[in-house]
């Protein structure tokens, strides 16, 4: 009688046995580069997070100084247009007499 696919004293249950074994260390293999790449995603977020943090803080530190300096020049601007309309309030008008 022939046997159909059974177990038996031949070397298929090694074959299988390894096939397993070589599909499990694959199966681990992949289950490891996913954590790695995982791990690398994680710890790109984490740095975009801060990285986006840090930016605000220091453009709104630089909007800050921006607005005031905006502030100085049209101070500095209405002085020299003041100073262009009435030179008179900066020479000096000393008489002598003679």
């Amino acid at each position: 009688m022939a046997r159909a696919g059974g177990g038996g004293g031949g070397g298929g249950g090694i074959t299988n046995a390894v096939n397993v074994g070589i599909a499990v260390q694959a199966d681990w293999e992949n289950r490891e580069f996913i954590s790695h790449i995982s791990l690398n995603i994680r710890r790109l977020f984490d740095f975009l997070i801060q990285f986006e943090s840090t930016t605000k803080s220091k453009l709104s530190s630089l909007n800050l100084k921006l607005d005031t300096l905006e502030r100085r020049l049209q101070l500095l601007e209405l002085q020299v247009s003041t100073a262009t309309a009435n030179p008179s309030l900066f020479t000096s008008t000393t008489t002598t007499s003679a």
